[in-house]
């Protein structure tokens, strides 16, 4: 069974394994009753087994919904509440004085000289002090007459180029007030991609925050003919001087300023409609330049009221941690889904987040152990980095520890395939790995990428929580599916939202029909109210990309091949994208080879390549430095991380490791990489290899190995 595969190996004596066994076995008995009655897993048990969602008709390819909206689509979050500024002012009204906003102060901010001579910034902060609903609504209204004072016109285009904090979330509301398009910008793309954004949407004004003024807009702003006005959420940068003429630089808090004086009188302000766009989102996207994706109010309302539906309980009692970039739909959504039900947002950064993080001064406490939050979502690179740092520090135990911590973790993992918890377990073993997030966590959000089952299995045990797995894209304002809490089954994303229908479209190319057997297979089109307008003043894409039914229903084609199982729940099997035909006429998922590999602690990342002129699969890899310094020194070979990476001899001795792994995940020969390239250097959204979710960008990866891939596919295999 998959269970069984991802069971943790031990060396326990075989006596002394069966008579833990036999108390384990006594143990379960005893308690299985009293928790059964009490726990409510009755309940739980017999909803992971319930179908969630059908198709609409017999007919192959019919499109599937879920149980409670076979009927009808669900569009809207709250009755009149049609646009999101009524949303915002619905739950003002609703939560008046409840804390909606919360930022940590910086108490001190020191510079760290490493071993290597490298200067890091390190910070210690204090509490996180908070917004209340009526505050941020106030800042946000006042914000709005501010840019309107400025010269900013309803139904305009406006940036938002800005790390995720709490005044990205007024400037939004402020703009969703007021009409205004907010274009959303990755404050970690490159140049080229952020003057393209700006001069394509054609803006005036820009928010942004002093250290991206400084660092990246300082660069580009004389390329971007039209811009007037540049505002920093963060006070006056120190030198603004050298900027061009005719270019001003305001504080958010002097245009709220201007707002709050403003004399609007009589003016009555342009409030939106449903179809009206809200934000203009470029993607990072994995191919080409960032695209912008057109979102109107209804479309974000639809996603959000989608998502909502699968987080139980959700309310006032809730804590979200929002680390991730707002210009990504799934933090934007996240967000949007706690700010209407009066739930707390507590801001963050990847770097401040945990009590380990990059900048958390040592012996001071990060983000998640502050504000212990309920709700947070992440993606696979965040939870494959956990799952990665938790399991060496557990081969890093004493004998007697690491055997105990197994132990326990494998009967958590049988426990929970049956649908059963482990109370015991969880507060003895598993309490300490809990605390790394707070300990409170009660719903973990994943999306963004695929997740792997033994990191989603992981997160299950160690931190003694659902992992809310879900699929969605920019163009389908985020929504699409996602896993019910009570779901325990991996690999799978869940049946469709509540807002939304999803239909299986035929791929001949691919061979994947959506009348395969046992399973319906084929490309993923998703239709409903949170499909989106399309892609900005790109007809030609949007036409490929959208198109409408006889009954006037958008659907989005997405490019990602899936199959729905007999309860509803959908996989995502391949990308078109992905598929290689080889010399010989196989056929290689790229996807499929790294993510059989992606998990090894040898791998910190994995990029397969294949051509159509060859007949193998070659590969580039990140590798873990600890991890390949170990395998170097056991082998006697010697030198700097340069030289391990660049040495011929461990290339030879990962493909080893690589070649197993792939025989261990079923992998066919031809798709085993036969040729790789270690790369020294990590790829971050920094260096343009990845995207903001640390998805692949094959193009870049491509040119930027090109070389490599010219010497790997140029010399005769031996």
């Amino acid at each position: 069974s998959q269970a069984a595969k991802m069971k943790l190996k031990h060396n326990i004596n075989p006596v002394l394994l069966q008579f833990i066994n036999f108390i384990v076995l006594v143990y379960s008995l005893v308690t299985y009753i009293p928790w059964y009655i009490l726990s409510g897993s009755k309940q739980a048990i017999a909803k992971a087994k319930q179908v969630k969602a059908r198709p609409v008709n017999n007919k192959p390819g019919g499109a599937y919904r879920s149980v409670n909206s076979l009927h009808c689509l669900a569009s809207v979050l709250y009755p009149g509440c049609d646009t999101l500024d009524k949303v915002f002012k619905y739950a003002k009204t609703k939560y008046k004085d409840k804390k909606l906003l919360g930022t940590r102060e910086i108490l001190k901010e020191e510079d760290e000289i490493q071993p290597s001579g490298k200067v890091f910034k390190k910070v210690i902060l204090g509490k996180y002090t908070w917004l209340s609903y009526e505050d941020v609504y106030v800042k946000a209204v006042n914000f709005g007459n501010g840019l309107a004072v400025l010269g900013q016109q309803p139904k305009t285009n406006i940036a938002i180029f800005c790390e995720t904090r709490a005044e990205w979330m007024i400037a939004a509301q402020a703009c969703f007030m007021c009409n205004y398009q907010l274009v959303t910008l990755y404050a970690t793309l490159g140049g080229p991609a952020i003057v393209h954004g700006l001069n394509e949407t054609e803006v005036t004004t820009i928010i942004t925050s002093k250290e991206l003024m400084q660092t990246k807009l300082k660069e580009i702003v004389s390329q971007v003919p039209l811009l007037r006005h540049i505002i920093t959420v963060d006070g006056k940068p120190t030198t603004w001087s050298e900027f061009p003429k005719g270019v001003i630089v305001h504080t958010m808090a002097s245009v709220q300023a201007m707002g709050a004086k403003a004399d609007i009188g009589n003016k009555q302000p342009s409030r939106p409609v449903p179809s009206d766009i809200a934000v203009i989102m470029y993607t990072s996207g994995s191919t080409g330049v960032p695209k912008g994706v057109m979102i109107s109010h209804c479309n974000i309302i639809a996603g959000i009221t989608g998502m909502a539906e699968r987080i139980p309980n959700l309310g006032e009692k809730d804590i979200y941690i929002g680390y991730l970039p707002l210009a990504h739909v799934l933090e934007l959504s996240a967000e949007l889904v706690c700010l209407s039900h009066g739930c707390r947002i507590g801001y963050s950064s990847p770097q401040t987040l945990a009590d380990q993080s990059s900048k958390i001064k040592k012996g001071s406490k990060g983000d998640v152990t502050t504000l212990k939050p309920t709700l947070m979502a992440a993606v696979p690179e965040i939870m494959d980095r956990i799952y990665k740092n938790v399991m060496n520090k557990v081969n890093e135990m004493t004998s007697f520890q690491r055997n105990l911590f197994i132990l326990a973790y494998n009967y958590k993992m049988e426990q929970i395939s049956k649908g059963y918890s482990t109370p015991l377990c969880d507060s003895l073993i598993f309490r300490k790995v809990r605390m790394l997030l707070g300990g409170k966590i009660r719903v973990l959000l994943c999306g963004g990428a695929p997740l792997s089952a033994a990191t989603q299995r992981f997160m299950n045990i160690c931190f003694c929580c659902p992992v809310g797995q879900g699929y969605g894209l920019t163009e389908s304002a985020g929504a699409g599916t996602i896993a019910e809490v009570w779901d325990y089954t991996t690999g799978r994303v869940g049946a469709p939202l509540v807002c939304c229908e999803i239909k299986l479209l035929n791929w001949e190319e691919g061979g994947y029909y959506n009348t395969d057997k046992p399973y319906p297979r084929g490309e993923i089109l998703i239709g409903g109210q949170n499909v989106t307008v399309g892609y900005y003043k790109n007809e030609a894409r949007t036409r490929k990309d959208f198109t409408i039914d006889e009954n006037g229903q958008r659907w989005l084609h997405t490019g990602d091949i899936g199959e729905f199982h007999h309860d509803g729940c959908l996989k995502i099997i391949d990308r078109k994208k992905d598929l290689v035909k080889l010399q010989a006429g196989e056929y290689v998922s790229l996807g499929k080879v790294e993510a059989a590999l992606k998990n090894l602690p040898l791998v910190d990342n994995i990029c397969a390549y294949a051509s159509s002129f060859h007949s193998y699969v070659i590969g580039f890899v990140v590798p873990n430095q600890k991890e390949l310094a170990e395998l170097a020194r056991k082998k006697g070979f010697k030198g700097t991380w340069e030289e391990i990476c660049n040495s011929p001899e461990m290339e030879k001795e990962v493909l080893k490791v690589l070649a197993e792994a792939a025989m261990a995940a079923n992998l066919e020969k031809f798709e085993i990489p036969v040729k790789i390239r270690l790369s020294p250097d990590p790829w971050t959204p920094e260096t343009g290899l990845v995207t903001d979710a640390f998805k692949l960008k094959r193009k870049e990866l491509t040119a930027f190995y090109q070389t490599d891939i010219d010497r790997m596919y140029g010399k005769n295999i031996k």
